[in-house]
């Protein structure tokens, strides 16, 4: 039997993204979150207008949208509570944020050269998508969240994630992405069954 509730949130499972960008001052900026969704070459991102992240995105139009596999977790729970805003929103201030100016540093992350943006990418990251800002929306009214397009420019994978006979396709069953599931870190089981939803291959 069903029942109607009134979630405070919908976190129904996406994937956690460690968005790097460039500070006004030129040093880098890195950030976890978890409202992002993928069609196609583009993303979609979902955040606050306050953020530095989303500030820095508006100002340079680019960053790296760096994938974090499960092994990372205890990486992204340092940068948890960090802002790159200083002063430090009220807002943020009142859920316990504190100015870091050092994200790399303090998460233990090591900061690598892009190819076509400045920002740069997280080299323990598996998956690391260099991306341009197509587009700035708002969300959601009274409300200071965004959505953010960006076009994905550049892929960078890990190579134990490439699928033998295919270099440009990811292999699902070696990938192991973090998920955000209702405000919690899960990862993924096993493969259950094929999809014809939509094949990456077509048919044979």
């Amino acid at each position: 039997m069903h029942i109607e509730i009134e979630p405070k949130i919908m976190y129904f499972g996406t994937t956690v993204v460690l968005i790097s960008t460039i500070n006004g001052d030129g040093t880098s900026n890195l950030a976890p979150m978890s409202s992002a969704w993928w069609l196609n070459q583009s993303c979609m991102l979902g955040m606050s207008s306050k953020s530095q992240t989303v500030q820095n995105l508006i100002r340079t139009k680019e960053c790296v949208l760096n994938l974090p596999s499960t092994d990372l977790i205890p990486a992204v729970e340092q940068l948890t509570l960090l802002t790159g805003s200083n002063p430090v929103p009220e807002t943020k201030a009142q859920r316990g944020y504190r100015y870091e100016g050092d994200k790399f540093g303090i998460s233990g992350l090591t900061s690598i050269p892009s190819h076509q943006v400045q920002a740069p990418r997280v080299l323990e990251c598996p998956v690391q998508l260099e991306a341009v800002l197509q587009a700035v929306q708002p969300f959601e009214q009274p409300s200071s969240l965004v959505s953010l397009e960006v076009r994905i420019v550049r892929v960078h994978i890990h190579e134990q994630l490439q699928v033998i006979g295919h270099p440009d396709y990811i292999n699902p069953v070696q990938w192991k992405p973090m998920i955000m599931n209702f405000c919690e870190y899960f990862g993924l089981s096993e493969q259950l069954s094929s999809s014809r939803l939509a094949p990456v291959f077509g048919p044979k």
